[in-house]
C-alpha cells in the first residue's frame, strides 16, 4: 500500500464514492491533529491521495509518517 519514494511515503485509496472518501479524510484528519503531523492530500471523487514527509527535518520520510501511515492504514482497514 505505502511506497517509500522521492523522500515520502505514498499511497492511494480508493472508496465506494466521495462521501465515503471525505468520511475517511475527516477521521484521518482527527488522528493527525492528535499526532501533531498533517498529511499533504488531495481528493479526487473516490480517490485520496496522500504524501508523507517531515518537513522540519529536511523533507525526509521519518518516524512522524510511518507512525501516521499505519494510523492511516488502519482507518482504511476498519
Amino acid at each position: 500500500m505505502w511506497e517509500e519514494k522521492d523522500n515520502k511515503l505514498q499511497a492511494s485509496f480508493k472508496f465506494k464514492d466521495f462521501a465515503s472518501a471525505f468520511a475517511f479524510m475527516t477521521e484521518v484528519a482527527f488522528h493527525a491533529e492528535k499526532q501533531n503531523h498533517h498529511p499533504n492530500w488531495s481528493n479526487v471523487w473516490n480517490t485520496v491521495d496522500i504524501h508523507l514527509t517531515t518537513h522540519d527535518a529536511g523533507n525526509t520520510v521519518t518516524e512522524k509518517d510511518r507512525k501516521l501511515a499505519e494510523t492511516i492504514t488502519n482507518i482504511f482497514n476498519s
